[in-house]
């Protein structure tokens, strides 16, 4: 499973200052405006070049569940990609990132300490540095295991040792089952 990737997809939708197109047709158009040939829309849905064009044309307004969600795929990952770039630069430089999760979170704890790990229903805001970790391991293809240990050592530091305030012996936060995880920036 992808949690990570599919919360920060959902901040990204979170941030779009206009709906992209409902209909059949005008995801098309827009797909042409884009890719600029029926030939490309065609490729990057996986249908032929004469099924876009009777999308395009209104012939066909009801293509099988799987070609309409990668259609729908297609236009939300080329939708308004200036306000999600601004969301994320101002995410990773000034605001950060709150992260919402319901998670078993396990910990390394000094002897004496109990480091059993268990449910948290935790929502912390993490500084700019942590949302830039995040975003660059995105884009360099981390996957899913690398961007939880960026967020659970963000947990570490800014939750379970409060800024270096407590806690102190506190090593090796993990992030395990988690239930859901959301993020906002």
């Amino acid at each position: 499973m992808a949690e990570i990737e599919d919360a920060i997809e959902r901040a990204d939708r979170e941030a779009f200052t206009r709906q992209p197109p409902k209909t059949l047709q005008a995801r098309i158009n827009f797909l042409m405006k884009q890719l600029k040939t029926t030939k490309a829309v065609a490729q990057e849905i996986g249908v032929s070049q004469r099924s876009v064009e009777r999308y395009r044309k209104g012939e066909r307004k009801h293509p099988p569940k799987a070609i309409a969600e990668r259609i729908e795929d297609a236009v939300r990952q080329r939708w308004q990609p200036q306000v999600r770039r601004r969301r994320r630069k101002q995410a990773a430089t000034t605001t950060g990132i709150t992260v919402e999760t319901r998670a078993r979170f396990g910990y390394t704890a000094p002897i004496g300490a109990t480091d059993d790990g268990r449910f948290r229903r935790l929502t912390v805001h993490l500084p700019p540095t942590y949302a830039q970790r995040l975003f660059d391991a995105r884009n360099t293809g981390a996957n899913d295991q690398q961007m939880r240990a960026i967020i659970a050592e963000g947990f570490k530091e800014i939750y379970f040792q409060d800024g270096g305030a407590r806690a102190m012996g506190l090593s090796d936060v993990t992030l395990n089952d988690i239930d859901y995880l959301d993020l906002d920036y």
